[in-house]
């Protein structure tokens, strides 16, 4: 990286960490990270410009993603969906870290974004230092300024100072006599303390992602030698036999386990009280996680198989795409099983957000491995990343969407058994529907929500932290607020049903 581009990352580093601080200190997540999320691709645009880097390797492809999901942290106000959401973001600064692709993504392998998403994470970290300590040219300007004197002095503050607010803080966070005595002792301090520690927390992060996004080789990032060495080494077994045993052996192990749920999850309520003596939610209860554990891991065993077979020969390439196939499948019905459980535990106990977000995290690693068998075991594996993460999109894209904390509250609440406990405390996704379906409530369940919207906020955050589903919500408690105050309070309330 040239001088002029390093001086320019950290002036834009500085800068967006000060933008930062104005947009999130004090704010909640809402319309601030979208203009923030413009303002870093704006950032990383010019700094392109500058350094005449080509646009390619994943960088234009990152610009819609991870715009699009940076704002629809301003659309609804649940924290699993705003945690979906910053994957997404990671997801599509992913895209912009790889490297050696071309200009075509479909080229991009798995290792490609391994080793993007390392180096991108490692950089953002402690990429700064390597920025600041080799390529900006402080001897330069310590010449200007005083000398080589000037120059290292320069060196230790912009080093220094980022990590005195990053320790600062977290001793500060971990301590509550060193923080009462570090604010009694610079009491007008106090909030240039919280603004220095927010403004270089966020610079810090900044500048070593943007030095990592503008590196035009792998040898010029923070992690690049050790990670790329694994992409170009080629390990080989003493032959194909290992792998056909071993694929085999784990598809007998999946098929034993397909025959057992065909038979008592599939088989029916009867079957399994009669036989085990639990009821179905009981047994349905456990083993939805290592269903889900076992899935995951499906997925680097065949990537595996097929990366130490790529120059066998043919007969050892039809013998390992036919066993992959055949785990593809079973992998896919016990994913069905996994759906199965979670399905009949739901229909016991009711909805709640974990288990709405695992359904959907199943039915993607069923595309995921649909896709695999497509691509993968068609010794198309060039086109599996790209088709896995574009999937993944859609589906962050569809459960922003369908709203879940707002699912959640219609579909528990056309059930007999409703706890309005746990209704009350869901995202303010949930209050047009619980506002909506209040007066046709019982009583005893119409009272306690009721009061549960009573103890809602009704600041609107301002314009930054402003978020459009927060907005509606709390239009509509102001709007419902009296008849709300004589539902909690149990006067004029409909009888029990």
């Amino acid at each position: 990286m040239g001088e002029r581009l390093a001086l320019g990352v950290v002036v834009s580093a500085v800068a967006l960490g000060v933008l930062g601080d104005y947009l999130f200190e004090g704010q909640a997540i809402g319309v601030n990270a979208g203009v923030f999320a413009v303002a870093f691709v704006a950032a990383l645009a010019i700094l392109l410009r500058v350094g005449r880097v080509p646009l390619h390797q994943g960088r234009r492809a990152m610009v819609a993603p991870l715009v699009l999901f940076a704002a629809l942290l301003a659309w609804h106000d649940s924290p699993l969906l705003l945690a979906t959401n910053l994957l997404a973001v990671a997801g599509a600064v992913a895209l912009c870290a790889l490297r050696r692709t071309k200009p075509s993504l479909v080229d991009a392998q798995v290792t490609d974004y391994v080793v993007g998403a390392a180096a991108a994470g490692a950089s953002a970290f402690a990429g700064a230092i390597d920025l600041l300590e080799k390529e900006v040219p402080w001897e330069r300007i310590g010449r200007q300024v005083r000398g080589r004197q000037g120059a290292a002095v320069a060196r230790g503050l912009a080093i220094g100072l980022p990590l005195l607010a990053l320790f600062g803080g977290l001793f500060v966070a971990a301590d509550a006599v060193f923080r009462s005595l570090l604010f009694e002792s610079v009491a007008d301090l106090r909030r240039l303390w919280l603004h220095l520690l927010i403004a270089g927390a966020i610079a810090w992060l900044s500048c070593g992602l943007l030095r990592d996004l503008l590196a035009t080789r792998d040898e010029q990032r923070l992690v690049a030698a050790e990670l790329v060495g694994v992409r170009k080494r080629r390990f080989a077994l003493s032959g194909q036999t290992e792998v056909a045993l071993a694929l085999a052996i784990v598809n007998v192990v999946f098929a034993a386990f397909v025959v057992v749920q065909i038979r008592y999850l599939f088989g029916g309520r009867s079957l399994v009280e009669s036989r085990l003596h639990l009821t179905y939610a009981q047994y349905a209860r456990h083993g939805f996680f290592e269903l889900l554990a076992v899935s995951l891991l499906v997925l680097p065993l065949l990537f595996g198989a097929h990366a130490l077979l790529r120059h066998r020969s043919p007969f050892s390439l039809r013998l390992v795409h036919a066993l992959s196939a055949l785990l593809i499948a079973l992998s896919l019905v016990v994913m069905a099983s996994a759906l199965q459980r979670l399905r009949l535990y739901q229909r016991e106990y009711g909805l709640t957000e974990l288990r709405l977000y695992a359904t959907g995290l199943i039915i993607w690693l069923g595309c995921v491995f649909v896709w695999l068998g497509v691509t993968v075991v068609r010794s198309r594996p060039r086109l599996f990343v790209t088709g896995a993460l574009v999937s993944g999109f859609v589906a962050t894209l569809a459960l922003n969407m369908a709203n879940p904390d707002a699912l959640i509250a219609r579909t528990n609440l056309d059930r007999p058994r409703v706890d309005a406990a746990y209704l009350g405390k869901l995202s303010d996704d949930a209050v047009p529907v619980l506002l909506a379906r209040l007066q046709s409530l019982p009583a005893r369940l119409r009272v306690p929500l009721a009061r549960e919207l009573l103890r809602r906020s009704d600041d609107p955050q301002g314009l930054l932290g402003w978020n459009a589903s927060r907005s509606r919500a709390h239009g509509l408690l102001r709007k419902e607020h009296s008849a709300l105050v004589q539902l909690a309070s149990g006067r004029n309330a409909l009888p029990s049903s």
